[in-house]
Order: structure tokens, then C-alpha cells, then sequence
């Protein structure tokens, strides 16, 4: 699928969290973050673009609180694509939380163009 503006899944404000389910079980060692270029915003500015944000490994989509994969900002001035190193883990999950914390100045809403997980599949025995 191709980037443009407006084709995110956006939401109210600038706190919100995605869960998202793998196909399987893996290690995770990296997140990437897309947002559109600001060459490509009808504004020449990306305000919606998350700024600060962490990821979670759940066991359960149900689980409140889940392991701590990472707290990351995504930086307005870099590239549309931004890859972010997971904290050390040892564990495998299926199901990953991504709360944005903040976005960079729009006062409505705030835009999730793309998010990648990066890692290890589980070897099954």
C-alpha cells in the first residue's frame, strides 16, 4: 500500500494506542514508524505526526499492562520512515501496543500511517 495524506488510521486528540496481532509469535528487535513526508502534506507541516510514543509486548489482548519494549520519539525532521531498537528482551509476543503519547502540535487528531515489527520468529518445537 502507498502513503498519502489523509490514509492513516487516525484518531482524536493527540494520546491513543493501536493493539495489533501478529500472524505468530516473535522476538520483536525493531519498530518502524511511518508518517507522510512533509513535501507530500497539503500544509507543508506534519503537526499529526506522533512525537512521542512507546510499545508494549501483551500476552493477551485483554492484559492492562504488558512488557515494555521501548519509549521513542519520532523526529518531525527526519525521514518519513524511522526505525527504533527494541530495549533489551528476551520474550516472544503476538500482540504488540503502540500508545502514541504525543503528537507535534495538531490540536484535533493525530495520524498512523504505518507501523512495522521487526524480529525473530518463534521456532516451533
Amino acid at each position: 500500500p502507498d502513503v498519502y495524506p489523509g490514509n492513516c488510521w487516525a484518531f482524536k486528540g493527540s494520546q491513543g494506542y493501536l493493539v495489533i496481532k501478529l500472524s505468530l509469535r516473535v522476538q520483536p528487535t525493531a519498530f518502524y514508524l511511518e508518517h507522510i513526508p512533509k513535501t507530500m502534506s497539503p500544509t507543508g507541516s506534519i503537526t499529526s505526526a506522533p512525537r512521542n510514543f512507546s510499545v508494549y509486548g501483551l500476552d493477551d489482548e485483554y492484559q492492562e499492562e504488558g512488557k515494555l519494549l521501548g519509549q521513542y520519539v519520532y523526529e518531525k525532521d527526519g525521514e518519513s520512515l524511522q526505525k527504533f531498537p527494541v530495549m533489551e528482551n528476551k520474550l516472544t509476543f503476538q500482540i504488540i501496543e503502540v500508545r502514541v503519547l504525543s503528537n507535534w502540535g495538531h490540536p484535533e487528531y493525530t495520524c498512523l500511517y504505518r507501523f512495522r515489527v521487526q524480529g525473530e520468529p518463534m521456532i516451533q518445537p
